[in-house]
């Protein structure tokens, strides 16, 4: 264990994680760009370009405004696919692609986190048709992640729903504080990223986790504790004492009012029915 999750019975908090190098290694998007092209989804130069971004992005060497053109970029490329057949997808090949890329640390801290009677909620600029399962795997009690809207036929239709980055992690940190009863001051978030400092900043007990270079300088400016996550293991290799109990299914939703926003902010949680889940999601990061 990592001995940095201090145990309070009451009031109700939470613990925020983003998800991309911070609970995995990789993008969670780009990592399913082979099943993408597999299932028809992407031809071949979109996969080389993919496996790009995520080499960039694992360098450490992605800022805001690449950030926004990879976002328009896979926005693009994702208009008319199937939401179904996305979600097949990403369901047939979830635990051969994720599970050997979760971070044993985190995996830890997130048991630590229910042991301490604390909510977890992954909060991801990823898409939620992706990070969904990808919480449900984990033991996530939510997930907050981008939306793409849907058309009546069922397919993407490019356009972004609800795009879950920068201050809009902080905004939907307090709407499920408000919502929830969370006592935010009490409540623990983690990142890798610069862009997440309004995410970490909302709550009492902020880490950086295998920090950007301009997160590390926040991190050390400010005394937050800075993590190292190197360890990514399989879930079914860790120790069966160590495996998150299956969780109560609870299901929130809040509606999120902005000028870029078209659609609303959905709360999900696993171990829950999935009927009733609007067919919204798919953007990167």
């Amino acid at each position: 264990m990592l001995g940095v999750v201090e145990n309070h019975s009451s009031p109700r908090t939470a613990a925020f994680f983003d998800l991309d190098k911070t609970v995995i290694a990789k993008s969670s998007t780009l990592t399913f760009s082979k099943s993408f092209y597999q299932g028809g989804l992407i031809n071949r130069r979109a996969v080389l370009r993919t496996a790009y971004a995520q080499f960039v992005f694992l360098a450490g060497g992605a800022d805001h405004d690449q950030m926004e053109r990879m976002r328009a970029y896979l926005s693009a490329l994702c208009k008319g696919w199937n939401v179904q057949q996305v979600k097949e997808i990403v369901a047939e090949t979830l635990h051969d692609l994720i599970d050997p890329i979760i971070y044993d640390e985190a995996a830890s801290l997130i048991e630590e986190h229910h042991t301490a009677g604390r909510d977890v909620v992954i909060v991801s600029t990823s898409g939620a048709e992706v990070v969904e399962p990808i919480g449900e795997l984990l033991g996530a009690d939510r997930v907050v992640a981008t939306r793409m809207v849907v058309g009546a036929d069922g397919c993407f239709t490019g356009e972004v729903g609800y795009y879950a980055y920068g201050p809009t992690k902080a905004e939907a940190v307090k709407q499920l504080a408000a919502s929830e009863g969370y006592d935010l001051e009490r409540s623990y978030a983690y990142s890798d990223s610069v862009t997440d400092v309004p995410m970490l900043e909302s709550v009492g007990h902020p880490h950086a986790v295998n920090p950007d270079r301009a997160l590390r300088r926040e991190a050390v400016a400010r005394d937050w504790p800075i993590l190292v996550f190197n360890r990514p293991v399989r879930l079914k290799q860790r120790l069966p004492a160590l495996r998150m109990p299956p969780r109560p299914a609870l299901v929130a939703a809040a509606a999120v009012g902005a000028a870029a926003a078209t659609a609303g902010l959905v709360w999900y949680v696993n171990r829950g029915s999935r009927a009733g889940r609007r067919h919204d999601a798919f953007a990167r990061i």
